[in-house]
């Protein structure tokens, strides 16, 4: 148990029966009533954000998060097969554990998987990828670097707007945040 008057950004609570990160935490002390804490908290089984205030004195039980570094393998079908990089122990995740990031999923890439209690509960993906641009329309002579975008169809499916410079086969670094081009590699 730990009370929230030593809450932390990064920190992961368990409430009412699901895990959440906290993602901003603020001390109030209003001229009438009793102190209370205002956080964000991020769900960490769904992504949702969502808003609770907590008691000054309230406690809240902690939750053992374990991060796993492992390395994407392949798809087989509807499962992504993951290799934990200590132990080489084999296993697969679903699309909905993954979550967005399955369009940013490349062969040997490393990922952080996320276990509470035995079971995943999400997978970090790196913040940024270098991909391979898969098809986009060829440039036209006139497009300026800063004019503009067009859509491009990176080696994974995922599509991004890039500038019109960008052509096919070029490798390119993807924000995986925001989806968003960054720069060429």
């Amino acid at each position: 148990m730990i009370s929230t008057s030593d809450f932390k950004t990064g920190l992961t609570i368990e409430l009412d029966g699901d895990v959440y990160s906290i993602v901003e935490f603020q001390h109030v002390k209003p001229g009438k009533g009793a102190a209370f804490v205002r956080t964000k908290l991020k769900n960490l089984k769904t992504g949702g954000v969502t808003e609770r205030k907590f008691n000054a004195s309230e406690k809240v039980e902690t939750a053992h998060v374990e991060r796993h570094d492992m390395q994407y393998l392949y798809k087989d079908g509807e499962l992504y097969a993951v290799m934990d990089n200590e132990s080489y122990e084999q296993t697969t995740l679903t699309e909905e554990q993954i979550g967005d990031g399955v369009k940013w999923l490349k062969e040997n890439m490393n990922l952080g998987v996320l276990f509470f209690n035995g079971t995943v509960i999400g997978v970090d993906i790196p913040n940024t990828v270098q991909l391979v641009v898969a098809h986009t329309e060829p440039g036209v002579k006139g497009d300026t670097a800063t004019g503009g975008s067009k859509p491009a169809t990176m080696e994974t499916g995922a599509i991004v707007q890039v500038p019109f410079f960008v052509n096919e086969g070029e490798v390119l670094i993807i924000d995986t945040r925001t989806g968003n081009y960054v720069q060429r590699a």
